[in-house]
Order: structure tokens, then C-alpha cells, then sequence
């Protein structure tokens, strides 16, 4: 009876990310509708101060509304069809492999900056606030001057791609979650422990991989899921402001230029930004089922 109900518990365990993402997926249709029910067509004012918004058809179409348009064709007449669900599809897939690699990029900038400042304390203090620093400058501002300075160099003898500053841009948002999160794992061992291994003559690179690195690791998880959704949101935004092709940012510009006659079509670029958000979290579940025995206790 015992093995039962571990094994019963373990199922729940791994079914439980899935069962709470479409349980709020239900909450927010649910809500989305009920506002639309409640709500009058033109919002609620207060003095003039719009307090909620409208809820007419052409500002908030209904849930099924929105799911139906996935399945008409992108350009009606076109010679070769494609749906609105397939071009959502394309965009999301390409501006997720972008995302990724952001993430990839700015995780392995953040790691090496974390342990660069546990090394030193005093690179930690003179770097930390720029850190900081950097997360406050608009993102739409930076944007088209990293597509303009890289348009000026080439990589390896290749000119540089417009997808690149895109996911350069994700990896700047990426990196800042990822840094603070494994600065503050590395530090998190006891002196005690830290003490100890000093008293067995363990150096700092063994001190690093055999105690801070695995200390880290309750950190990064969260850490890293922080910086999968901004490098989804740097890439979409990035795509927006640099006119990249092929992403779902593109999509929500483009769908957006028809929303007065078709308010449904700019939200199903909506909804694939949203998915392609839960899916790159969802990749991080991945890392944190890898590393699972360095954070003690299973969950």
C-alpha cells in the first residue's frame, strides 16, 4: 500500500504543472467571458477616467471568436493557403528557437558573471550596480541600436543576421535573472561547510564544483524560469522594433494594422505569444528534471 500511494503521489507530482496551466487557461476564458457579460460595450468612467475598458466585439472578441479564426486562411484568394493557425504556429516556432538560444546565450554570460563576482568581492561590488543598472535602460530603445551596430560587423567572415540581434536582445534580458539568482546560490553554503573544506585543502575550483555549484542549483530553477519568459518578451519586442521577419512580433504588427475590421485575428498572435511563453518555461522544467537530485528533498 505504501508503493501504491508514492507512486500515486509521483503521478500527481508530474501531472500537476500541466493540470495547473489549463486550469488557469479555464480561469482566464472564464473571467474574460464574465467581464464581457458584466461590463457594458463602452467600459466603465468614472470623472471622465475610463476605470474599465470596453467589451464590445471590436475591443474584446469572444474566447470562440478568436479559436475560430486559427482555422480561416491568412489571405483570402491567396494561390497557396495557409491558416492563421499555421502562420501562428510558423511565427511562435521561430521566434522560440530565438528565445531559447537568448536564453542559452545571456544563462551562460549570467553563470560566468555570478561566479566572477563570488570570486571577487570587489568585482562584485563594482559590477553589481551596473548589473542593476542595465535593466533599466527601454528596451525599445536598445533594440535598433543593436540591429545598427550589427549590421557593421560580421561573425566568422559572415555578415550579421537580422534574427541575431533579436536573440542578443533576449539574452540581455535573459542574463540579469540568471546572474543575481546564481550569485546569491553560490554564496549560499554555511561557513561552515565552506570552512570545512578549506580545512581538507580543497582549492576554490573544487570548492566551486563540488559545494557552490550544487548549493546554487534551488536558485537557478527559478532563476532561469524568470529568464524565459523575458527572453520570450525580448524577442518579441525585439522583433517588433527591429522589423524582423518570420517571428510572432511581426505577426502581432501585421495582424494589428487590421484590427479595426478584424479584432479577432490580432488576438490569435496574442494567444501564440502566450502559449510560446508557457511552452519556453515548460523548457526550463526540463532543466530543473535534470538537476532534481542537487536540490535535496523531491518535490
Amino acid at each position: 500500500m505504501r508503493t501504491t500511494g508514492r507512486g500515486t503521489r509521483a503521478a500527481r507530482s508530474r501531472w500537476r504543472p500541466a493540470m495547473t496551466a489549463v486550469a488557469a487557461f479555464v480561469l482566464l476564458v472564464v473571467v474574460w467571458e464574465l467581464v464581457k457579460l458584466v461590463v457594458p460595450d463602452d467600459g466603465v468612467s468614472i470623472a471622465g477616467t475610463r476605470v474599465l475598458p470596453r467589451t464590445s466585439d471590436a475591443a474584446m472578441p469572444h474566447v470562440w471568436t478568436v479559436l475560430g479564426r486559427l482555422s480561416d486562411p491568412e489571405v483570402a484568394g491567396a494561390a497557396q493557403q495557409r491558416s492563421i493557425g499555421a502562420a501562428v504556429l510558423s511565427g511562435a516556432l521561430f521566434t522560440l528557437r530565438l528565445s531559447l538560444g537568448g536564453l542559452l546565450l545571456g544563462g551562460v554570460l549570467g553563470v560566468l558573471l555570478a561566479v566572477v563576482m563570488q570570486r571577487s568581492g570587489l568585482l562584485e561590488r563594482a559590477l553589481l550596480p551596473y548589473v542593476v543598472a542595465s535593466q533599466t535602460v527601454p528596451l525599445i530603445a536598445i533594440a535598433p541600436l543593436v540591429a545598427g551596430w550589427g549590421g557593421k560587423i560580421a561573425v566568422f567572415g559572415q555578415p550579421w543576421q537580422p534574427w541575431a540581434s533579436v536573440m542578443v536582445i533576449a539574452a540581455y534580458l535573459a542574463f540579469f535573472p540568471i546572474a543575481v539568482g546564481m550569485l546569491r546560490g553560490l554564496t549560499s553554503p554555511r561557513t561552515a561547510d565552506v570552512e570545512l573544506f578549506g580545512a581538507l585543502a580543497c582549492g576554490w575550483w573544487t570548492t566551486l564544483v563540488r559545494l557552490r555549484l550544487p548549493a546554487s542549483v534551488p536558485y537557478l530553477i527559478p532563476s532561469a524560469r524568470l529568464a524565459a519568459a523575458a527572453a520570450v518578451i525580448g524577442a518579441i519586442v525585439a522583433e517588433i522594433s527591429t522589423g524582423t521577419r518570420g517571428g510572432i512580433g511581426r505577426l502581432i504588427i501585421e495582424y494589428a494594422q487590421a484590427a479595426t475590421g478584424d479584432p479577432a485575428r490580432v488576438y490569435t498572435a496574442i494567444l501564440g505569444a502566450a502559449v510560446l511563453g508557457l511552452v519556453a518555461a515548460w523548457a526550463v522544467g526540463l532543466l530543473d528534471l535534470a538537476l532534481r537530485r542537487y536540490q535535496g528533498v523531491a518535490r
